[in-house]
């Protein structure tokens, strides 16, 4: 069965090794205009389901690397004799921008001490040949995480909801990251609107039969936010949230799917609550966790 991240981590470093979540201060090119929707506007609302803070809400604000880790391992540290850690940079589209700008952030998040993996997540159309480049000499130092939010691979669904590239430029991304010995964490989300339980296993199914096998999956229920274009669609037009049972169904038959060797990083997700309209359920992270624990053939 796949493993969960905790033991997949302490089996490899012998300790518990703590995530911290900092900013590169990036942007979009769903969010500035680069992309161009199907009806021929320039996007700038980001994909239809991301908040202003662009799926990084419990993230740092933008300060120097250092400060931002110091900060994050101070909290940690309050209540945890925690020596290890994971760079997490999480906002927005870690991989766009100035190549030499984030080089320098990056490389002066992976060369400490403290620092066990570098996590960069990012989208499958911002990883150009000077990206790839920057990884390789990343990845010779430490581990290098990247994850893509792929969240489907049903192209209407991707349409719908504004991802801005096509399945094939995800396959060609994932082909040139394990190229250079990247570990690859891919985002899924249930419960978009219209998919259905076959939809989303075939999401599923899909990605247990990449070759090289996928690293590690990111699982979450849909979150609709305020201020985001799903909102308004949903309140003008309702659709079919998930139950918490429904939900932790499709993870469990998901969990069978996936290859020995995936490593699960997430089964559900949590918005913040000031923003959060549906599912109301997910405003209970412990619940919810109890729940699934109980249901899931193997736990969170």
């Amino acid at each position: 069965m796949p493993q969960r991240l905790s033991t997949y981590l302490k089996n490899k470093y012998g300790e518990k090794i703590y995530r911290l979540s900092l900013t590169s201060g990036c942007s979009c090119p769903n969010r500035d205009g680069s992309i161009i929707l199907p009806d021929g506007r320039p996007a700038t609302e980001g994909c239809s389901f991301c908040s202003e803070g662009g799926s990084g809400d419990f993230a740092a604000s933008f300060a120097p690397v250092d400060e931002q880790i110091e900060e994050a391992k101070e909290i940690i540290c309050r209540k945890t004799n925690a020596t290890k850690f994971i760079a997490y940079f999480q906002s927005f589209t870690n991989t766009y921008g100035d190549i030499d700008r984030l080089e320098k952030i990056y490389m002066s998040a992976i060369t400490r001490d403290d620092i066990e993996i570098l996590s960069l997540g990012t989208r499958p159309d911002c990883l150009g040949e000077d990206v790839i480049s920057m990884l390789e000499r990343l990845v010779r130092i430490k581990p290098v995480w990247i994850e893509l939010g792929l969240q489907t691979v049903s192209e209407k669904s991707a349409e719908s909801f504004g991802r801005g590239y096509e399945l094939s430029v995800f396959e060609d991304a994932y082909k040139r990251l394990k190229e250079i010995g990247i570990e690859v964490i891919v985002h899924v989300i249930f419960g978009l609107p219209g998919e259905s339980r076959k939809d989303m296993l075939s999401t599923i199914n899909y990605l247990s039969h990449l070759s090289p096998a996928l690293d590690g999956i990111k699982i979450q229920n849909l979150q609709i936010l305020k201020g985001t274009r799903m909102c308004r669609e949903y309140e003008e037009n309702p659709f079919h949230i998930l139950t918490l049972e429904e939900y932790t169904d499709i993870v469990n038959e998901s969990l069978k799917m996936l290859p020995d060797t995936t490593v699960i990083h997430r089964i559900t997700g949590d918005g913040p609550k000031k923003l959060l309209v549906q599912p109301k359920w997910s405003a209970d992270k412990k619940r919810v966790l109890n729940y699934m624990n109980k249901n899931l053939f193997y736990g969170s």
